[in-house]
């Protein structure tokens, strides 16, 4: 069995990039980058670069709502592509991300009005009905009653085989 599967966070270097297949298929590039765990020797974190692609709806989506700077979250595939460099004759090679989901993370920059409504990391529509439904006059009046109360679960005896390195955790 074989998985190639990315799952990546990290900020937009470059707006996406909008190209046309001959067919008509829209194909966004971009650019993110990606803080490491480890720091360097002046304490700062150490950055991965990636170019990340992007084809159909969801290019679309990254050239309508996408941004230089904004936090995202892609998920996709790692796809290596190779070429002649036509200066120098030599073979190149790259590695880039499928993206097959692109999500803003956090909230939407200020003053970014292309954020689509209800798109992760943006504010939900106030709603004037559900405000309505929310008053006490609104509902109508029902008896309550407490939820009966479960028993605690009981704890189970600790059946740990030793040759299992995480069974501690």
């Amino acid at each position: 069995m074989a998985l190639n599967r990315v799952v990546l966070v990290g900020r937009l270097t470059r707006d996406p990039e909008m190209k046309y297949t001959p067919a008509g298929i829209p194909i966004a590039s971009m650019g993110i980058a990606v803080d490491r765990f480890t720091k360097d020797d002046q304490g700062n974190y150490e950055v991965d670069f990636f170019n990340v692609t992007a084809f159909r709806r969801t290019a679309e989506f990254a050239q309508n709502y996408l941004k230089k700077g904004r936090l995202v979250s892609v998920d996709g595939r790692l796809q290596m592509r190779s070429w002649v460099d036509q200066a120098s004759g030599q073979k190149r090679s790259a590695v880039d991300i499928i993206a097959d989901n692109l999500d803003p993370v956090g909230p939407r920059p200020q003053g970014d009005e292309n954020a689509p409504e209800g798109e992760p990391g943006t504010e939900p529509a106030p709603r004037a009905a559900a405000s309505v439904a929310a008053s006490p006059a609104a509902r109508p009046s029902a008896p309550t009653t407490a939820a009966p109360k479960r028993p605690a679960p009981t704890p189970v005896a600790d059946d740990a085989d030793e040759s299992d390195p995480f069974a501690d955790e």
